[in-house]
């Protein structure tokens, strides 16, 4: 079956985009500023936008790419469809719903491939997209978005690793370190069924892994883009290991000054550091566009990290105005960064 055109993945994308943008004002909203609606009436959906309906949209669209399947696109269409309803005001299950599919298109996309490549990449990302079905199913069935937090973060952090470890293949990990990572996705799993401090202990162990195993640890020593994507991946296992950290030492409970900094720590600090340094490498795959290289790709970066260390001190000191200046830095780090990107895809249209 016929591939999808480049065109034709752009309103898939759009729709994905659409939950970050009112996803990140509904975090806004959460954290004291004004934001217009219909930001202000999805206070309670900042998670579900920002993890299934823009990531979960993002990554079914990036593996129906290669997947080069047509049925793999209902995926992510299903997926921005259900935080499109969302956005609209649609009955809750209408959206649970249409996330769940999403979510059901991706594993089966994702267990596929682990059928036709049996690896410990291809189960890890299988994985993650069972994750990710796993929190949508939950929050289908009446669980409440905090009980299902830790299956969406799985979702997103065994999605990363085994992208990681695709690309380890150039630089195989020993026997011992493939045990060892095995031995982490066990306790991920149990610590997302049954202990937060087991789910906090086994991302910090993830995150030791990854530094000491990724290729980063040479790449680093480059120049140009290569460098640049080494420095994002770096410093978000370093955000990882803080997320781990706390999480082992405080658990998950919702509403704390610990929940706040463990999460964004792990999502914006972890996962956006892994966005910002493929966005050159997945833009080009997926819309077959140039994203050239510029130095100024650094900037979005420092302020992510620059925005997360204010945010994470207001964490720490109970001082909200520090945590809601954060806020409002995360946010301009994200829209600093489409604006990064867009311009860079223009100086590509420029050269060629």
């Amino acid at each position: 079956m016929a591939d999808v055109r480049p065109p034709w993945r752009i309103p898939l994308l759009i729709l994905g985009f659409a939950s970050l943008i009112i996803g990140v004002g509904a975090g806004l909203l959460r954290l004291g500023w004004a934001v217009p609606r219909p930001a202000a009436d999805l206070a309670a959906f900042h998670g579900p936008l920002m993890v299934s309906g823009f990531f979960g949209t993002v990554i079914s669209l990036e593996r129906a790419v290669a997947l080069a399947q047509r049925w793999a696109y209902l995926g992510p269409l299903a997926a921005g469809a259900g935080g499109l309803a969302l956005i609209l005001g649609a009955p809750l299950t209408v959206a649970q719903l249409l996330l769940a599919l999403g979510s059901t298109v991706l594993l089966a996309g994702s267990v596929s491939v682990f059928l036709r490549q049996r690896a410990l990449f291809t189960f890890t990302l299988a994985a993650g997209a069972g994750c990710w079905l796993l929190g949508n199913a939950l929050w289908l069935a009446g669980f409440s978005v905090y009980e299902v937090v830790p299956w969406w973060a799985g979702f997103l952090v065994l999605t990363i690793a085994g992208e990681r470890l695709e690309l380890s293949r150039f630089l195989p990990p020993s026997p011992v370190a493939r045990r060892v990572f095995i031995a982490v996705l066990a306790g991920l799993t149990f610590g997302m069924a049954l202990q937060a401090q087991l789910f906090g202990a086994a991302l910090l162990a993830l995150a030791l892994w990854l530094l000491r195993q990724d290729i980063a640890r040479r790449t680093v020593k480059d120049k140009g883009l290569t460098r640049f994507i080494a420095v994002c991946l770096l410093s978000g296992y370093a955000w990882l290991a803080l997320a781990g950290a706390i999480i082992f030492a405080t658990g998950l409970a919702p509403g704390s000054a610990a929940y706040d900094a463990a999460l964004h720590a792990l999502m914006l600090g972890f996962v956006f550091s892994m966005v910002f340094g493929h966005a050159p490498i997945i833009f080009p795959a997926v819309l077959r566009v140039s994203v050239p290289y510029h130095p100024l790709f650094y900037a979005p970066l420092a302020l992510l990290h620059l925005s997360l260390a204010v945010r994470l001190a207001g964490d720490a000191t109970g001082a909200f105005e520090w945590r809601s200046a954060g806020g409002l830095l995360n946010a301009l780090a994200l829209l600093a960064f489409i604006l990064n990107t867009i311009a860079a895809v223009v100086r590509g249209k420029l050269k060629s």
